[in-house]
């Protein structure tokens, strides 16, 4: 990284100069930089307002930049060490489905684990694409999925020659990251590309003892979430690519799902959230990691929370631990960590970004502060006081190895028939099941529904999970393939 470069931020830059030119418009939005709609002027600001301008000659085009945002998105790619860097303005979903339909065609293979957030699973129906699962092995004390290892990838390897990509991801939502370099040498061997979900990775780029990020590890494509740990706002992230993709045909594929209408309030917070990081990310993310710990250890001294780290590193499955994720299994105190969510926000008015059968994750980043993390430490303690019972009948895990009978696309697009969730055991669903956050799929088009699978979503629904998916808003029903 150049840090002689990395202070500009030529969209800000640009936007503000655009300010100053009083320019009349007669073109979109239709709210004229906020006069045709007082209220909402009143409630985010005129300073937002004035910003939510329309594509024009001085600001560029997202869908083809020639000016300002070409010369932010080359900044964006030095910062991270990519060949090239993309502003994506519909979510790191829109990242992730463009790796996907970049590298893989109507039935072309692709090797990924299966628990990858829905969104991969839906460029599969997009595209066609056939997915070669790695199921991950398990934790069973902590009840979740860790990452791939190296002789599971080589064997779907050997086994699918004919692949054409391998999905990681960098970390889960856990914390957990799998080889990532030895993956990308022995998919490269293989003439496969390497395709990486970083939405949770943003600072593997600029914090010390952190793990490789996928650039550093010689990735092809990698999706980064930075409104999650990179500070800006939400629904903008990157996508980075490096030197054996043809950008021009990336490009291509990012337009044929991307908006025309690039929000210029998304562009400008990735354009200044990437200068803030590349000039300061290593001071933030310090102070994220030892918040981290701090919160580690006190969490630990309560008594059945299991804040876990690096001690977890088995040097396959779990190669490196994200230490900045404050993941705390809670089924010593006799809670699903759902339970431990609702009480968290219900009676002590703190959010936490996910509970679900076993854990939950207080997610730690830029804007923390320690005084936060000692309301978060306190509250848990009381939670454990008031609400510890026996953990007898309790589930210990979030992820069931699927069966997987028909392909995501046809199963998606197949006739169907909508039956009772309780006697579906035996179909083949049509639909996504899934707890959301952090929204990896229970079921997902064309696997197979099992008795264990049923049970899990009736326990899920039981303690109050977030069930999302199917087109049965209250999860009673499911389709499946007549």
């Amino acid at each position: 990284m150049n840090r002689q470069i990395q202070d500009k931020a030529p969209i800000m830059d640009a936007l503000n100069q655009f300010k100053r030119m009083r320019v009349v418009p007669f073109d979109v939005p239709g709210h004229k930089r906020g006069k045709g709609n007082r209220e909402l002027t009143d409630f985010l600001g005129e300073k937002c307002m004035s910003v939510d301008v329309n594509s024009m000659k001085p600001l560029d085009n997202l869908c083809h930049p020639v000016s300002v945002i070409r010369e932010a998105e080359q900044l964006a790619a030095d910062a991270f060490g990519a060949e090239y860097a993309f502003f994506m303005v519909n979510g790191t979903t829109s990242a992730v489905q463009t790796m996907v339909l970049t590298a893989c065609k109507k039935g072309d293979k692709i090797i990924l684990p299966r628990n990858v957030h829905r969104s991969v699973i839906n460029a599969l129906i997009l595209g066609g694409a056939i997915p070669i699962y790695v199921n991950p092995e398990m934790d069973h004390r902590l009840g979740i999925a860790l990452g791939m290892s190296i002789a599971a990838v080589k064997k779907a390897m050997e086994e699918n020659p004919d692949a054409k990509a391998v999905l990681v991801n960098n970390p889960t939502y856990y914390g957990i990251c799998s080889n990532l370099k030895e993956i990308t040498k022995l998919a490269h061997e293989h003439n496969i590309m390497v395709l990486v979900d970083e939405a949770h990775g943003t600072h593997f780029y600029f914090g010390e003892d952190m793990p490789i990020s996928a650039m550093a590890a010689g990735a092809d494509m990698t999706s980064v979430s930075m409104h999650k740990s990179g500070g800006s706002l939400t629904q903008s992230s990157f996508l980075l690519v490096g030197k054996r993709m043809n950008p021009g045909y990336v490009r291509q594929i990012i337009n044929l799902t991307q908006t025309t209408s690039g929000s210029y309030l998304l562009l400008s917070s990735l354009d200044i959230s990437r200068k803030n990081l590349a000039l300061h990310g290593k001071q933030i993310f310090a102070h994220v990691r030892e918040l981290a710990k701090y919160a580690r250890a006190e969490i630990n001294q309560i008594g059945d929370y299991y804040a876990y780290c690096r001690e977890i590193i088995n040097g396959d499955t779990v190669y490196d631990f994200d230490v900045t994720k404050l993941s705390i299994n809670t089924l010593d105190v006799g809670l699903a960590g759902i339970e431990v969510y609702d009480i968290l926000r219900d009676e002590y008015d703190i959010q936490v970004e996910f509970g679900d059968i076993g854990n939950i994750l207080a997610y730690i980043s830029v804007g923390d502060r320690k005084q936060d993390v000692e309301r978060l430490i306190g509250a848990l303690s009381e939670v454990r006081r008031r609400y510890k019972r026996e953990k007898t009948g309790m589930l210990r895990h979030e992820y069931i190895n699927p069966e997987v009978a028909v392909a995501p696309q046809k199963a998606f697009y197949a006739d169907k028939v909508s039956i009772p969730l309780e006697q579906s055991v035996g179909y083949i669903c049509s639909e996504f099941v899934m707890c959301y956050p952090p929204g990896i799929p229970i079921l997902a088009p064309g696997e197979k529904i099992t008795k264990e699978i049923m049970e899990y979503i009736c326990y899920a629904k039981q303690k109050g999970c977030f069930l999302t998916g199917p087109e049965d808003m209250q999860i009673q029903h499911l389709n499946v393939l007549k």
